[in-house]
């Protein structure tokens, strides 16, 4: 879309969008580099993109529409096929007559605008929109398409012809278990099935076995959801069908299975990681889905802030040394090591990692999958890295004290070492160390940085704003300290500095029509522990995890309760569910 480059500055100066100086920066910087001097400020995040497409919707003329809270009519949304809306950002919302209004985010996108016009033969009126309004809409493709799902999953389930009763458990020719697997209503089931966990954001997938049925479960943002219930006679065929994509033995029914194998939906490549366990009424399935190519996180994106953020990038400016990070299985240990190795990830650094198993693909990352049965553990694939001239190394898990004494061998001759440990705290990633044989000596000399997360569910829009009386703050202050929180919330400017906790606001989940629960997505609470010569001198001196994390606390390191607080009050999330994951 072209606006004159005078036109459009001299709007950006009068809207007081921008500062004077930041504004005459942008404009040297534009003449100097031939460039619009909307480009500069969105680069420099003076003006997000949004606020760039209004200021272009105003001087065009083109009205500006937002479709965050709008329900569109499904006949009107399914007149372009959801891959072709999400691709072009486009969205239909209004038809009149014979005319459609779209909503867009480049309205110059004249060849997504003519195959809409041939697609439909209507005339099509584009109108400009932000993002969050189209990623809104795209929602609504999903809940329309989820419905769809369950009938078509309905039919094919009976249209699958009913063996005799446990008859499909009890066939064990690999050859009459892979046409079962083959049958058309099993591969549309399966299919199914898979795309509508990618769409409904789900990490895992839980297909069990019951005495007369069988339920699908879908974990998202943590929590399992039943997603079907089905005949308990589709069972050996599903779970046939999923163990000849995933490469596994057909007649293999009592031992426990692994596999994996990958699939494209939408244009998302998801690597899917199967484990097939025996149980009593058949085998139950669990399916892990891992999006590839996640890169582009931000530490601050997963949560990190303030001092903790400060505290992770100047480990990761270290040339040698440990950083862990610590928590239970599905805390977001290995999305925040990933985001690490993604800021270290340049030309002159050599990355290698030994992971079981590898979640992510990282273009210039030399990633070794572990493979036990073979030999090539932890500390095999360790050992050998450190003769591949790395730089950087990061290891999965340190699971024992083979691999946690040559990853602190590794940290001393000139390596940087990231790893995980499953500890529940911060301080509590010494006693583990030490308890895997590791002296107090070595842990000093190697560890920079240890963290430790949770996962907490994020707060939709559509949250509630309340305050907490006498009696709540009191009963709060109980499981953590108040007067350290509102210190922070102070220093990062969040809340003013006179500021008291009886007028802070809270807030709580309010049903929205894509998050029945009010809550969507996920985000980190984290402590960040640096080990400082004073807690050098501790850990010399035997001092427990308690004795650590209070002079941790006394220098300045937020507790992971004390942070879930901190987000509470920036409206990410609820007291509650701080609550819930901490006390895990």
């Amino acid at each position: 879309m072209y606006i004159e480059e005078k036109q459009l500055r001299e709007f950006i100066k009068d809207s007081g969008l921008v500062s004077r100086g930041d504004l005459l920066l942008a404009e040297k910087e534009a003449d100097a580099g031939k460039e619009s001097v909307g480009s500069v400020l969105v680069r420099k995040g003076k003006v997000n993109e949004d606020d760039l497409r209004k200021v272009q919707a105003y001087l065009l003329g083109i009205p500006f529409v937002n479709l965050k809270q709008q329900k569109i009519d499904f006949e009107t949304l399914s007149l372009i096929p959801e891959p072709i809306a999400r691709n072009h950002n486009i969205i239909p919302f209004k038809k009149n007559g014979d005319s459609l209004e779209v909503a867009m985010l480049d309205t110059d996108d004249l060849a997504a605008i003519d195959f809409i016009k041939k697609k439909t033969n209507l005339k099509i009126l584009p109108r400009l929109t932000d993002m969050a309004s189209v990623k809104s809409a795209l929602l609504q493709y999903q809940k329309s398409l989820k419905a769809e799902f369950g009938d078509l999953i309905k039919e094919e389930a009976d249209v699958l012809k009913q063996v005799p009763e446990t008859g499909a458990e009890r066939l064990t020719n690999p050859a009459d278990l892979k046409k079962l697997a083959e049958d058309v209503p099993t591969v549309r089931i399966v299919d199914t099935l898979l795309k509508h966990a990618v769409l409904q954001k789900a990490s895992d997938i839980h297909i069990e076995t019951q005495e007369k049925e069988l339920i699908v479960r879908y974990r998202i943002d943590g929590i399992l959801h039943d997603a079907m219930l089905l005949p308990k006679h589709v069972a050996g065929s599903i779970v046939a069908r999923i163990k000849v994509l995933s490469s596994l033995k057909l007649d293999e029914k009592r031992l426990p299975q692994d596999g994996r194998f990958k699939i494209e939906i939408s244009g998302d490549k998801v690597s899917l990681r199967v484990s097939i366990l025996p149980t009593y009424f058949g085998e139950k399935v669990v399916i892990r889905l891992l999006r590839e190519g996640a890169s582009g996180f931000t530490l601050e994106a997963l949560g990190f802030h303030g001092e903790s953020l400060e505290r992770v990038h100047d480990a990761l400016k270290l040339s040698t040394g440990m950083l862990l990070t610590t928590g239970p299985t599905g805390s977001g240990k290995t999305t925040t090591l990933y985001t690490m190795i993604d800021l270290l990830n340049t030309p002159d650094v050599n990355i290698s990692t030994v992971e079981d198993p590898i979640e992510y693909q990282m273009p210039r990352v030399n990633q070794t999958q572990v493979k036990p049965e073979i030999g090539l553990s932890f500390a095999n694939g360790l050992r050998a890295l450190v003769r591949q001239d790395p730089d950087i190394i990061m290891v999965g898990e340190i699971r024992d004290n083979e691999t946690a004494s040559l990853a602190i061998n590794a940290s001393l001759t000139g390596h940087q070492v990231l790893s995980t440990l499953h500890t529940n705290s911060a301080a509590g990633a010494v006693p583990r160390l030490i308890d895997m044989k590791v002296e107090p000596f070595l842990i000093v000399s190697t560890v920079n940085v240890i963290i430790a997360q949770r996962l907490v569910r994020k707060l939709c829009d559509t949250r509630e704003k309340y305050f907490l009386h006498k009696a709540g703050l009191e009963a709060l202050g109980k499981s953590v300290d108040l007067g350290r929180v509102l210190k922070t919330l102070k220093a990062e400017k969040i809340i003013p500095e006179s500021a008291a906790w009886e007028k802070i606001s809270f807030f709580k989940p309010r049903p929205a029509e894509d998050a029945p629960d009010g809550y969507s997505d996920r985000i980190g609470i984290h402590e960040v522990l640096k080990v400082t010569p004073t807690i050098r001198d501790l850990i010399i001196r035997g001092g427990t995890s308690a004795d650590i994390e209070t002079q941790a606390k006394k220098e300045g390191m937020l507790t992971m309760l004390e942070d879930g607080i901190f987000k509470c009050v920036q409206g990410l999330t609820t007291i509650e569910e701080v609550m819930r994951v901490v006390s895990e």
